[in-house]
Order: structure tokens, then C-alpha cells, then sequence
């Protein structure tokens, strides 16, 4: 039998039972992928991960869904750092080797920020109205050109021409896997700014993120992965830098997420929430 410790912890809260939920185990090692992917299961999370030594980084670090391994993901990567500083006493600049490549993450008190890798981005050969539909609004709802974007997870990336557009969302999961799906699984993002803010004051926006699960579309709380890839799509539209943005996500569901998006003058973008740990166990396996 063999004993693994984990640690629950909720990102991007304000309040201990706000944020997005996640399960870091402390020391994965001694477990295979399969047992990974139904310990995963098990907690029935949208993401459960797994700390491992690194050679070339503080930690290496493996991320699970419930039913399949992912490259790279933003809340699990500010939590398991949390975790690791914990863990390994590694102070507040450390670096998270994950399959997307190792991730820069440093702290402020229990406010953690990571450095997403640089964008790729791809053209939508969905139609406004078909995106639209997909999310339950009309056309000129849709504010500019929706597009693919990659900083470690690629996802589809659509601008809203206000607030009211992003609370009205309700997804079709027929026509999100026909016109959201990028050939690997459907997922969307959505997002409208509050106002135009000055220019040396942070802009906030509403945001949420839907995807597939079980043939049926599903809201994430609190979606790094997305608010980096919300950096890539306005640095493809060329905005002046430096940019901050305060963005409100998982209010439609009760569980708000607050994260907090910036762009640098050298076009880096910087994912920041904070992480508030609930509490700890042990699971035992016969392994």
C-alpha cells in the first residue's frame, strides 16, 4: 500500500469558497498515467494535478480532466505552484515544466502570476452567425473577427459587443462541436469590456468560457488557459502597450473568479489570481 497526500485549493477567489476548485497531489511519483486519469476521475474536478522532480525546472507537473491529459491549463498551474513553494520551500519565483513547455510562475503574498508562452493564432472559418447560434445570440452581437488562439491550450476566442451579449449566452452544444470545435474538442470563450478606461488604469471585462463534457455544454468558473489566450487575441489587434485587465468570470454559476490579465511592452502576457488553500488528505493505494 502506498499513501498520497493531496491538497484542495480554490484559484481566482476572492472568498475561501469562491474560485475554480482544483486537487494537487504533492508527490506523484509511484503512480502511472492510468491511475493519474481515474485519481482525476475520482475527484471528478475540472482539472486534478500531479507533482514530479524536474530536471530542468522546480517541479514537473502533469494535468489531468476527468478524462484526458492536458498540455497546459491556468489554474492548475498558479494552484500546483502554490502547492510547490509549500512543498519544497522554493520561494516565490519557480518554474512548472508541463507538456506545453516549462512555465515561469512567481507569487505575491497568495497572489500567483504566470508567464503564458507566446501566442499562435488562426483564422475562423466559422461565420458570425454560425458562432452566434452556437452561443445563442444574433450576429451583431459578435463585436469583431472571433479567432483560434494558442498560448499552450488553443481555444476559440470571441469578442462581444457588450456585457449584455456575454450574460445572454446560451450555448448549443449541437452547434458549438459543428462551428466552436477545433478538430480535437468544442470549446468557446466569450468576452465584452465594461468601458474604454484610461489609459494608465486597468480595464475590466466580463468573460466565460464554455466547452463539452459529456455531450452537453458546460461553464468553467475560472479559465487561465482562456485569459491567456484573451492576451494573444488583443495582441494580434495591435492594441497600444501596456494593457491590464481585471476580468469577472463564474458569477453565472456562483463560483466568482477574479483574474487579472496584462501585456507588457515586449508583448509578454501575464495571467495573476489569487490562491486560497481548504484543506488536505491522504489517499492510500494498493499499488
Amino acid at each position: 500500500m502506498a499513501d498520497f497526500h493531496f491538497r484542495l485549493l480554490n484559484v481566482f477567489a476572492e472568498t475561501p469558497l469562491g474560485g475554480n476548485p482544483l486537487a494537487v497531489f504533492e508527490n506523484g511519483t509511484g503512480l502511472d498515467d492510468v491511475h493519474m486519469q481515474a485519481l482525476a476521475l475520482q475527484f471528478n474536478l475540472s482539472e486534478t494535478t500531479f507533482i514530479f522532480p524536474s530536471s530542468v525546472a522546480t517541479a514537473r507537473v502533469k494535468i489531468f480532466t476527468p478524462t484526458f491529459e492536458m498540455r497546459f491549463a491556468g489554474h492548475p498551474t498558479l494552484g500546483t505552484a502554490h502547492v510547490v513553494r509549500a512543498t519544497k520551500d522554493a520561494g516565490d519565483a519557480i518554474s512548472l515544466e508541463m507538456l506545453a513547455g516549462c512555465i515561469p510562475v512567481s507569487a505575491h503574498h497568495d497572489v500567483w502570476t504566470l508567464r503564458a508562452n507566446p501566442p499562435h493564432t488562426r483564422a475562423v472559418s466559422a461565420s458570425h452567425q454560425d458562432i452566434a447560434s452556437a452561443l445563442g445570440l444574433v450576429a451583431n452581437d459578435i463585436a469583431g473577427e472571433p479567432l483560434w488562439v494558442d498560448t499552450g491550450s488553443e481555444q476559440l476566442v470571441v469578442p462581444l459587443r457588450d456585457t449584455a451579449a456575454v450574460d445572454r449566452c446560451r450555448p448549443d452544444g449541437r452547434l458549438m462541436e459543428r462551428h466552436c470545435h477545433n478538430g480535437h474538442r468544442a470549446m468557446v470563450y466569450v468576452w465584452a469590456r465594461d468601458s474604454v478606461a484610461l489609459s494608465d488604469h486597468a480595464q475590466d471585462a466580463s468573460v466565460r468560457f464554455f466547452f463539452m463534457k459529456a455531450g452537453a455544454p458546460v461553464e468553467d468558473p475560472g479559465t487561465g488557459s482562456a485569459c491567456a489566450n484573451l492576451g494573444g487575441y488583443l495582441l494580434a489587434t495591435d492594441l497600444q502597450l501596456p494593457q491590464r485587465w481585471n476580468l469577472r468570470q463564474g458569477d453565472h454559476i456562483d463560483k466568482p473568479c477574479r483574474l487579472y490579465l496584462s501585456l507588457d511592452p515586449e508583448r509578454n502576457i501575464n495571467v495573476s489570481g489569487r490562491v486560497i488553500e481548504l484543506g488536505r488528505g491522504t489517499i492510500t493505494l494498493p499499488l
